[in-house]
């Protein structure tokens, strides 16, 4: 059972020792010495650096409680706990299917997106308890519609829902910077659905939720764009600081809010800082994805990586791996792929990158390995390896203590 509670966890002497994973000469060859035994590909979730990460995004977030974004871990052992943690609170979930499987041990999880599952919907009607432990997420008066299309409010419990805001920022030169979800923008926007919401018999509008994707998801530390992406956010920060305040105000007036929630792994100082809200979200922090490498503010530990065996050569500077190709989400650029991280000086070829199922590596290091030698990569961002995987292995020193299922390895593929 994994356990980050435990007090005698090495990682209480990290704030005056330098954590290990700083000297990736001792760390990745720690993690190879631990599962050499196992056949690539091998996942691993290093113990003491995932519970680093989880204390380090609740200093970051300034007390304010964080809900668990799932979607970006998608272990349930790891899920159950960082939640027995104190500061951390509730799930939020992706899909309606994975909210009702996780409801049977949890009590407070929130959809981050709409959902049209129609049969997940007649399950969650079918359980009181159930959609008393899930809140729904809507933007539109047509989700209440298609929810009421499966069963009219005399027909089903009272369905708990929270309004997904705009947290992007509209800028008079640039545009829309942030990514595209609810077309609830402003104030007067949000209040006059909120009013439509609470007029709406079977429902109950509990929470507010605005991700700031533009600050949140863009690293500020590299690159030639830095500077603008640093006055971007300044900017972006400041507008939505005042909006959202004015949003809460103005919904607050319509309904008692239980969850006001906002921001991401990458803006939790922003957000710890926002007296309007009630709770964070955090997710791909806990396991330290090399998207995070970028932030002036923060700095992860690589608490998740997976290995691939080297089976060829195919040029004197090339050593090839065995897969490989577990892309991130998101557009389609060098940052979205897995990064070799042992040995190393290790690098994809520009015109083959991250391969389903082989993956060319030159550098420095390529000429040196050997077949049958193992390649340690970091995904981009978390959850995605998730899907690829039946079980991380959970490593502690120098052995494997338990091994963990995956949402993949119990069955399950939600999306």
């Amino acid at each position: 059972m994994l356990d980050l509670t435990d007090e005698l966890s090495p990682v209480e002497g990290t704030l005056a020792v330098a954590p290990e994973w700083e000297d990736p000469a001792r760390y990745w060859p720690r993690l190879s010495a631990a599962t050499g035994h196992l056949p690539a590909p091998v996942a691993v979730i290093d113990r003491e650096a995932l519970r680093y990460n989880a204390m380090d995004l609740l200093v970051r977030s300034g007390g304010l409680p964080i809900r668990v974004a799932s979607k970006s871990v998608r272990v349930r052992a790891v899920l159950d706990a960082v939640l027995q943690l104190p500061g951390y609170q509730g799930i939020l979930a992706f899909t309606l299917a994975e909210a009702l499987w996780l409801s049977e041990d949890h009590d407070d999880i929130m959809l981050g997106y709409p959902t049209v599952d129609r049969a997940g919907l007649e399950q969650l009607f079918s359980d009181e308890r159930a959609a008393q432990r899930i809140t729904l997420m809507i933007d539109d008066p047509v989700h209440l519609d298609f929810i009421d299309s499966v069963a009219g409010p005399g027909e089903r419990p009272e369905i708990r829902v929270a309004i997904d805001v705009d947290a992007s920022w509209r800028s008079a030169v640039l545009g829309h910077i942030g990514v595209r979800r609810s077309a609830l923008f402003s104030a007067g926007e949000v209040v006059a659905f909120a009013r439509k919401v609470v007029a709406r018999p079977g429902f109950r509008l509990v929470g507010l939720q605005m991700y700031d994707a533009q600050i949140a998801g863009q690293g500020d530390d590299a690159g030639p764009d830095a500077p603008l992406i640093r006055l971007v956010q300044a900017r972006s920060r400041a507008e939505l600081r005042e909006r959202r305040a004015a949003i809460v105000d103005a919904v607050s007036g319509v309904a008692a809010l239980e969850i006001i929630n906002g921001g991401g792994t990458g803006s939790l100082e922003f957000t710890g800082s926002d007296e309007s809200l009630t709770e964070a979200s955090a997710g791909s922090g806990l396991l330290g994805g090399h998207l995070f490498d970028g932030y002036r503010s923060f700095q992860p530990a690589p608490a998740s990586a997976f290995a691939f065996d080297v089976v060829r050569r195919p040029a004197a500077d090339i050593a090839t791996v065995l897969g490989g190709g577990w892309i991130a989400s998101g557009p389609p650029v060098a940052s979205r792929q897995p990064l070799p991280a042992w040995p190393q000086g290790l690098h994809t070829l520009p015109r083959e990158a991250a391969g389903e199922v082989q993956t060319p590596l030159q550098g420095k290091a390529a000429s040196s390995l050997g077949v049958g030698d193992r390649v340690w990569f970091r995904h981009s961002k978390s959850g995605e390896p998730a899907e690829r995987i039946e079980r991380y292995h959970l490593v502690s020193g120098d052995e494997v203590i338990d091994e963990l299922p995956t949402y993949r390895g119990e069955g399950k593929a939600f999306l």
